[in-house]
Order: C-alpha cells, then structure tokens, then sequence
C-alpha cells in the first residue's frame, strides 16, 4: 500500500479469509470489551455508544482510491483495533462496496455484544461472513475474560446472536478463545457448547493465544490440551497459530512449484539448471520439490553428459 491512508491496511494474508484488505472503523481502541486476551492492547474507551468519531466518508474516500485499481483481494475485512460496530456509519460503507465494488467480498469481525440491537443487526445484512466471538457464558467468567462495558451480559449477547442468525442470510462464523484457566473448564465448555448449538453458526472456530496479549499471564492453549476442548463441541475447526499458517502457505507454495514443474518437464526433459531458468525460486526448493515427484512416482531422471534429466513418468 503506497499511499498513507488513514483507515485502511494491508492488504495482509489471513489465516481465515485469504488475502484481506483491512478497514479500521473506530479510533484506538475504542471497544465495547477489554479481553485479557487482545493483541491491540488494552481498551482506553469502554463503550456500548456508537460515534461518528471515523467518518463514513472519509472511510469511503479511501476506499474509492485504493480499489480504483482493482487489486485481488479475497475479502475487505472490517476489522482493526477495536470493535467496527461502534461505527455509527458502517451500514454507509456497506452500501457505498455492494454498489460500487460488488466484485469483492465484505467480512465483519466482531466482538459480538451488540447484535442485541435491531439497528445493529440491520446494518450487517449484506455483509457476506461475519465473524462473531463468544468467550464466555457464566457471568464471572464474562466478567474475567471479556472485562465488558457496565451495560452487557452473556445471556443478552447471546440471544442477539441467535436472532442474528435468523435475520442473516450469508456466512455466520463463531470464533471461540480459549483462555486456560478461566474459560477451559467442564462447567464452562459445558455452556459454551450449549449456546453454540443455539445460535446455529455455519462455523465454530477454536484459538487461543498467537502473540502477546494485554495480559502477560494470558496462555496459548497447549497442542495436548486442544483434543480435550474440542470433544465438547461439533465439527469446530481450530484457527491454527501463524506459524502453523506459515507452514500451510509453504507447503501450498510448494505445491504451486510442483505444479509449474509438471508442466515445463512434460514437454521436454530439463536439468535443475534448466527449471531454475523458467520456476526462479531457487535450487533447494527446486531440488526438494523433485525429489518429492520422483518419490511420488510422477517423475523420473536420466543422467546426461550435461546433467540429470528430469521428466514425467
């Protein structure tokens, strides 16, 4: 991103919606939560109020810019440091996208306490996924977790999540941090599990800790741990950490090498040397991307005066 723009970032690649394009929509950190757990920080305005403190058009003015090229995005993320429904303008941005950039795809993440409101609800029906959290559901672990604004309790959260879903026609995901120690309990899980059912999400999605959070003493939930949490629940898919996400992009990387090999050495045998000309990336990755053909058996090699030759079987 060449131009300083104010509210938008990225393009980043995420470990849930591909290559996203982010739209901050409210001032830091401006939110509804303080969790324990945030990676932006502790929240400094703790609010249920919508503002206009971002305006929509100047949101919608560096929207304009920036996808006047039409870069290849997977999604425009509402996102960033605090939580996007507090923006007043939102359902402006929404309808500003569907009508001039109908190409892209919008996501919403959220906090989700505030779906309670009918306002609220209306402004995100057509938004294509939405990305909702639910931590906690006894009070005092909301309370210890998710360190909420006076006003907000997990049974109304939760009851807005559900009429949610019955308004919403698109994508509805529900994420799920786990904090060890306050919300990985039996008794816990227990309702968890409970009010996912009832909220009837297309996606529950497990994380837990991948950078620092607000909290020191905040823990990645341990690889040992994860089995025990996710007999709790029904088809829950497990956010991985960026490095797992890392290792998914190289092996895809890989596959992409491999690929392009298949089909330079289908017409004609080459040398590593060779490959390297038309695939640059270099020859330990071409060499290990070969020696994994080979062993797959859809390429074999010759040894010429020149080099070995490689070529499909």
């Amino acid at each position: 991103m060449s131009k300083d723009y104010k509210y938008l970032f990225g393009p980043v690649p995420s470990r849930r919606l591909g290559m996203s394009l982010g739209v901050d929509l409210v001032l830091p950190k401006t939110c509804s939560l303080d969790c324990v757990y945030c990676e932006s920080g502790r929240t400094t305005v703790l609010t249920t109020q919508c503002s206009d403190d971002v305006p929509s058009g100047e949101v919608i003015q560096e929207l304009s810019v920036y996808l006047s090229s039409h870069p290849d995005l997977d999604y425009i993320t509402f996102s960033g440091c605090g939580e996007p429904l507090l923006n007043k303008g939102i359902s402006d941005v929404v309808r500003f996208l569907k009508s001039q950039f109908s190409e892209y795809s919008l996501a919403l993440l959220t906090n989700g306490t505030l779906f309670y409101r009918n306002e609220i609800r209306k402004n995100v029906l057509d938004i294509d996924v939405i990305v909702a959290s639910l931590d906690a559901v006894s009070e005092n672990v909301f309370k210890q977790v998710n360190r909420p604004d006076p006003g907000l309790d997990p049974q109304t959260i939760i009851k807005g999540l559900i009429d949610l879903r019955q308004e919403f026609t698109h994508e509805l995901w529900l994420e799920i941090f786990i904090v060890p120690g306050l919300n990985d309990t039996h008794e816990e899980l227990e309702k968890l599990s409970e009010a996912a059912r009832n909220i009837g999400a297309d996606r529950i999605q497990l994380n837990s800790l991948d950078r620092p959070g607000t909290e020191t003493w905040v823990k990645t939930l341990e690889p040992s741990e994860r089995q025990r949490v996710l007999d709790y629940f029904s088809g829950i898919e497990i956010i991985g950490t960026h490095a797992e996400f890392e290792q998914k992009k190289l092996i895809s990387d890989e596959k992409d090498v491999e690929n392009k090999i298949l089909g330079l050495i289908k017409r004609r045998p080459c040398t590593v040397e060779d490959i390297e000309l038309s695939i640059p990336v270099g020859k330990p990755l071409l060499k290990s991307c070969l020696g994994h053909l080979c062993d797959q058996g859809l390429v074999t090699s010759e040894k010429q005066k020149r080099g070995e030759f490689y070529r499909t079987t």
